[in-house]
């Protein structure tokens, strides 16, 4: 939906003690973000969720005092002001998470460990609390690097436009692996998988809102890989690899983080982490192709990710390693960003997320 204001949650690397969750609100008519309220107790929350059927917001924890688990954890949203209150959380992987989200029904909430090379399915309830486990899946193999790939490393996990399948990028296999999600057994049942480029690292996913592709940012190889999908079968095919740095880029080495695609349909953005940049591709609408339109620099150093707002009109660079939130506008006819000039401080800074002020569900 589409609203004058929004709440932002921001994701981090926190200690428990810490501010983790950072909530401002933002007035898209003017551009300006206002502190809310921060959120401790919760170690490393560093990827988020906001669900809208719900009005809650999950995020996952690891435990301070033990370093190989992680827990799901639940807040209400107070659909007036945007600040959260505890609900309760879950175990879920055996080694830290990385990614967490839900199918488009509200039903399930899906993470992903990294280091565990394991996902994780758990029931949502009524209110959008969270069930015990009713499904884990363990990833087995490597790849060609053996610093980064010794294992597998699923890094994302998403649903289909269908909601019938499940899609995890893993890092590690160079691999995307497909399972169909049972909604009677709460079960992911293995589907299909696509290999990708040996040694590319497949990280973080989109697909097209309205047109039958998909689109998978490398994080090792600086590449983004466009595939074919068939919706009805849930197969996903290769058609085209680009690269995500400029021709002559000779800097720091590089690797690649999050993905997303304008709400019209006609733009991807895509970090670069090293070059500390977002390339923008144009989207070629008869075919899914893409060309790199340019590339902007995030002001800061290592956008671990960025988001878009719901109405596509700006987006927000979190550059974990400078400490700030850079806000950029988007120009909707060629789908460059400006800088606004207005960012904020925030420890570490790993993810951002919108919700509509006033929403209720």
């Amino acid at each position: 939906m589409e609203t004058a204001k929004y709440m932002v949650y921001f994701g981090s690397y926190a200690a428990k003690e810490a501010p983790g969750i950072y909530i401002y609100e933002f007035d898209e008519r003017s551009g300006e973000l206002t502190f809310v309220d921060s959120v401790s107790d919760v170690k490393d929350p560093s990827f988020l969720k906001p669900s809208l059927r719900h009005g809650t917001l999950y995020a996952f924890s690891q435990s301070a005092g033990e370093p190989e688990k992680s827990a799901a954890v639940a807040y209400r949203i107070d659909t007036a002001t945007g600040r959260l209150a505890y609900m309760g959380q879950q175990p879920t992987a055996d080694k830290s998470s990385t990614h967490i989200n839900t199918d488009q029904a509200g039903q399930y909430l899906m993470l992903v460990s990294y280091g565990g090379g394991t996902l994780s399915l758990l029931p949502l309830g009524e209110d959008g609390s969270i069930g015990e486990l009713s499904d884990q899946v363990h990833h087995e193999g490597r790849s060609i690097m053996p610093a980064r790939q010794e294992s597998a490393h699923p890094h994302s996990i998403y649903t289909d436009p269908s909601d019938q399948f499940v899609v995890v990028p893993d890092l590690g296999m160079d691999k995307i692996v497909v399972y169909r999600l049972d909604r009677e057994r709460h079960k992911l049942q293995p589907h299909d998988e696509v290999r990708l480029a040996p040694g590319s690292g497949p990280r973080h996913m989109t697909f097209h809102p309205t047109l039958p592709y998909a689109y998978v940012i490398q994080e090792l190889s600086s590449t983004l890989t466009v595939l074919s999908y068939d919706r009805q079968a849930g197969k996903l095919e290769p058609i085209q690899i680009i690269n995500t740095l400029p021709e002559a880029y000779d800097g720091p080495a590089n690797s690649c983080a999050e993905v997303q695609i304008s709400p019209c349909g006609a733009y991807l953005y895509g970090s670069n982490r090293g070059h500390d940049s977002i390339v923008v591709c144009s989207i070629d609408q008869e075919n899914g192709m893409l060309s790199v339109v340019e590339h902007t620099s995030t002001l800061g150093s290592h956008p671990r990710h960025f988001s878009l707002s719901p109405s596509g009109r700006y987006l927000f660079a979190a550059n974990k390693d400078s400490d700030s939130v850079q806000l950029f506008q988007v120009d909707k006819e060629s789908g460059r960003l400006t800088s606004t000039g207005q960012h904020i401080a925030i420890s570490q800074p790993t993810c951002v997320r919108f919700y509509p002020l006033g929403f209720q569900p």
